[in-house]
């Protein structure tokens, strides 16, 4: 059920598919593919936050957004085989290529333009620093930033943008 790339996988990071792997899994529904997609933790206030800044900076419109905890969200965590109760990754899945963990934040800043592409310097980072830092604040997140006791309520600009 999918394609997988042949990349070597270090355990840091979920083995890659090839781009739009998930129209071949029947359990993944479709959404509008014209825009990215950003995969959250709606129970996160830090996840949740991150989402409401792409909101007022994404100017043109660039990303839809989807709750881990939704069907759609669902189905791509288990697609991409990572854990559908934990979301220790927000996913970005735009033009069908999947984005996680800091390589996801990065491509987000890079869509949004000036001042915010200045974060793409990020990538200068070694991977496994970039997995380690990265790991560090996503499995401390809720101990952090606090913890949403069901999912947060979207506003109505979110309401719009938002893919159940």
């Amino acid at each position: 059920m999918g394609i997988f790339c042949a990349v070597a996988n270090n355990g840091d990071y979920p083995l890659m598919r090839a781009a739009f792997s998930y129209h071949l899994d029947p359990y993944v529904p479709t959404w509008d593919e014209s825009k990215g997609l950003i995969v959250f933790d709606g129970e996160c206030i830090f996840c949740s936050s991150f989402v409401r800044f792409v909101l007022r900076h994404d100017h043109q419109a660039r990303f839809n957004f989807t709750m881990a905890q939704s069907k759609l969200g669902q189905a791509l965590y288990r697609h991409y085989r990572l854990n559908t109760t934990e979301y220790e990754t927000n996913l970005v899945i735009s033009h069908g290529r999947l984005y996680e963990k800091l390589n996801a934040f990065i491509k987000v800043m890079s869509e949004l333009g000036w001042p915010w592409r200045v974060f793409v310097i990020l990538r200068i980072l070694s991977r496994q620093i970039a997995a380690w830092l990265y790991d560090r604040i996503a499995k401390n997140r809720y101990r952090i930033f606090g913890r949403y006791e069901t999912c947060m309520l979207p506003s109505e600009a979110l309401r719009a943008r938002i893919i159940d």
